[in-house]
């Protein structure tokens, strides 16, 4: 456990579990600096460049060893620094997967459910789809609730800004935290300067800093730092300031490892970029740039020969000696072939320990049935139970921060009351056999679960209402009930009106 109480006496307290007569400022200036260059941090920037396309094969150049063996750069040849971002594609594919469709709410306390609605509404959703993003990029995000005027609002942290303190060795209870950041600001030249501030978030409350390029901090006085939130009495004008019970940080995972996705397929993506360059610094060179084999010609030195063959693409040659002169040229045959299996078997190792899937698998070729596409989802339906899974574990503490705001506003408690989060996944199907699936389940299922389960339908609540609707104003029109009648006639197993006996199998 570690304790952190700034505010109190910045100089003056002992944190619990290290050196004595350490501080608890100059535990965290020590603490900072080393996270800062930390090697899971630095892999979580490299995530962040990667998904822009700042790779390694973007800085790429050719080299080769000089006459005293020391490598030189050849800039007369081709250099292509060519990136596919199959990784990007990675990304963007399982955060789109899980959270590119609004998320829902299953409580059986529908006023619960309207009052999580104002709350989590579609802005909410973008946040959130923004959080999944960030915690498949860095292995895991975070969500600062705070009042803004009042209203409950949310604010994104990503990986690389936030230093965790964990009381437990699973990373479920949070003992404190750190917020680091770069803003952009003048200084007294009017040349603008990155100044990294500093959160520190405790028990007791927030304590802003300013971190100079020595590591130590200094007070931000130009930050506000106190309890989480303050209210003003509109009797007195008295300033009462009130702290959440615990840490208001909550951790998105991508799973229980926190590993970044980039640390999964970095070397396939750079080896995929350097044969693709490759290839193409092959297909580039020509005559200029290949290998020369000069016959009876001792002129010029090599590099006046080469820079005349690049200049003017003429030579002249002569008999020496009673021998011809002459240039021959050493051709290199490209098999473009082996460079297309190659890349293939690059971008389909990319895609299996992404565990994500080929839009373009042949399986898709055709009328593909049902089992087909979920063949080829596979994968990527395993990772998301996973993502899923930790995600619904935050979610849960993130609805304590919820039902202790809707308590504090003076709503009804709803403490205890059980509520399940539902991810709908952006996936494929094939819409003609799960209709029929559907109408082969009537009289065999609710119509409530049939309705859920029709690819048309998005809005189960509302389409159930529809359908009552629809059947009560048949009952009051004899002729539309008729119609309905010989549009719908009764499923097999049950008695028709002047039929006697029971029920028929």
């Amino acid at each position: 456990m570690v304790t952190l109480n700034l505010r109190d006496d910045c100089n003056g307290c002992v944190a619990t579990n290290f050196k004595r007569g350490m501080t608890d400022k100059r535990f965290l200036e020590l603490e900072i600096t080393e996270w800062l260059r930390s090697p899971e941090r630095k892999k979580q920037l490299a995530g962040e460049h990667y998904y822009h396309g700042d790779q390694e094969a973007a800085h790429r150049r050719r080299l080769a060893l000089d006459e005293d063996g020391k490598l030189i750069e050849l800039k007369h040849l081709p250099n292509n620094c060519l990136v596919n971002n199959l990784y990007a594609k990675m990304v963007d594919q399982k955060t789109n997967y899980s959270f590119g469709r609004p998320f829902s709410f299953d409580t059986d306390n529908k006023e619960y459910a309207e009052a999580l609605s104002t709350v989590f509404g579609q802005r909410f959703c973008r946040t959130l789809r923004n959080v999944g993003e960030g915690a498949i990029i860095g292995g895991k995000s975070w969500l600062y609730p705070y009042y803004n005027g009042g209203e409950l609002c949310f604010k994104r942290f990503p990986a690389d800004e936030v230093l965790a303190f964990w009381a437990d060795a699973d990373h479920t209870i949070l003992d404190a935290a750190v917020h680091a950041y770069v803003v952009l600001e003048y200084d007294e030249s009017e040349h603008i300067k990155e100044v990294v501030k500093v959160e520190v978030l405790h028990g007791g409350g927030v304590d802003c800093f300013i971190r100079h390029y020595d590591g130590t901090l200094e007070p931000d006085a130009s930050a506000y730092s106190g309890p989480y939130t303050t209210v003003t009495d509109p009797k007195t004008g008295e300033v009462k300031g009130y702290n959440w019970e615990r840490i208001p940080l909550v951790c998105f995972k991508s799973s229980h490892h926190e590993i970044p996705l980039l640390s999964k397929v970095k070397c396939l993506q750079d080896a995929y970029n350097n044969i693709l360059s490759n290839f193409a610094n092959q297909m580039e060179e020509d005559i200029h740039t290949t290998i020369l084999v000069i016959k009876n010609y001792d002129g010029e030195d090599l590099g006046g020969f080469r820079k005349n063959i690049a200049a003017y693409g003429v030579i002249k040659v002569r008999s020496y000696e009673g021998s011809d002169g002459g240039v021959d040229t050493l051709e290199i045959n490209v098999n473009a072939e082996n460079y297309k299996v190659l890349l293939q078997m690059l971008k389909d190792a990319i895609i299996e320990n992404a565990r994500g899937y080929d839009a373009k698998d042949e399986r898709m070729n055709g009328n593909p049935n049902q089992m087909n596409i979920q063949s080829m989802y596979s994968d990527i339906d395993l990772d998301a139970n996973a993502l899923e899974m930790e995600f619904a574990a935050s979610m849960d503490e993130l609805l304590w921060f919820v039902n202790a705001h809707f308590a504090n506003t003076g709503k009804k408690s709803y403490d205890g009351t059980k509520v399940k989060i539902i991810f709908d996944r952006d996936v494929l199907i094939n819409e003609t056999e799960v209709i029929n699936n559907c109408k082969a389940s009537v009289g065999i299922l609710s119509d409530e679960t049939i309705v859920k389960m029709h690819p048309w339908v998005s809005d189960p609540e509302q389409e159930l209402k529809r359908i009552k609707d629809e059947k009560e104003e048949a009952m009051a029109d004899p002729y539309r009930a008729a119609f309905e009648q010989n549009r719908n006639p009764q499923q097999p197993g049950t008695v028709k009106d002047g039929e006697d006996g029971g029920q028929t199998e």
